[in-house]
């Protein structure tokens, strides 16, 4: 296992590599509708008959993206996390302050997924789905972090889906083409921000969030169906730590720097 820094990297702080992570998962846990909401979604998903309007499984989508780009309680919004990122040498340098937002989150989700297996099969049903919840909105903010990072308004409800698109790695390319979405070139300088019809918001969060949800429960399915507990956990930490790097990647080939 790795040694934490004594030191903090300069623009953080012990609160800023590892408060939102925790802070987020005691929120959920008190959060008695985002939990009920979460199972329902899963349920949804596995059983393939999501994606309604006002579906679970979209309302879970909808929920992690609100509490991972606008903040709730003590968790903190894209915003103010990209402007921390900011600070010091990386204020200048946005290559530096993504480099810092993808370190700190990749820090996050280890911690939660090892804390969500640490069971093994014995809690896990419990605690997946507000680690389903807990991993997006985490992974949601990120991206929308990076976003802001690199010259974008999250504002602009274009960006906002394209923010969830990125979520799926590398298969956010194909969503957004079949949503009608190409390259983002101009989107980021436009002076109105533009607002898409409800019920294409709509279709891109059941669409996303139903590819989203079945990958996951396959992962776990896999992962954890013969963990022990104490391997679940050190499982669910990989698990997430390699999931979270593919969704990086995408972001960043999402939000090319505003030149």
């Amino acid at each position: 296992m790795m040694a934490s820094p004594a030191v903090a990297p300069e623009g953080t702080s012990d609160h800023d590599r590892e408060g939102d992570a925790m802070g987020i998962l005691g929120m959920l846990n008190r959060d008695d509708r985002t939990k009920a909401t979460a199972r329902e979604a899963m349920k949804e998903a596995r059983s393939g008959k999501g994606g309604s309007d006002g579906s679970a499984l979209q309302r879970m989508v909808e929920m992690f993206r609100d509490i991972g780009l606008d903040g709730k309680l003590t968790f903190s919004s894209a915003q103010d996390v990209a402007k921390r990122a900011q600070r010091g040498r990386a204020r200048k340098r946005p290559d530096k302050a993504v480099r810092r937002l993808v370190r700190r989150h990749r820090r996050g989700v280890t911690i939660a997924g090892f804390l969500t297996g640490l069971g093994g099969i014995f809690t896990l049903p419990v605690l997946l789905p507000t680690n389903v919840v807990e991993f997006y909105a985490q992974s949601t903010r990120m991206v929308g972090a990076i976003a802001v990072v690199r010259g974008y308004d999250l504002d602009d409800e274009e960006i906002r889906v394209r923010v969830l698109a990125s979520l799926l790695g590398e298969e956010s390319g194909d969503v957004l083409k079949n949503i009608g979405l190409g390259p983002i070139a101009g989107a980021a300088t436009r002076t109105v921000a533009k607002r898409l019809p409800r019920s294409t918001e709509s279709a891109v969060a059941s669409a996303i969030g139903g590819r989203i949800l079945r990958k996951f429960g396959l992962r776990s399915a896999r992962l954890f169906g013969k963990a022990i507990p104490g391997l679940g956990g050190v499982l669910g930490a990989i698990a997430d730590r390699a999931q979270l790097n593919k969704i990086a990647k995408a972001a960043q080939r999402t939000f090319p720097p505003v030149r």
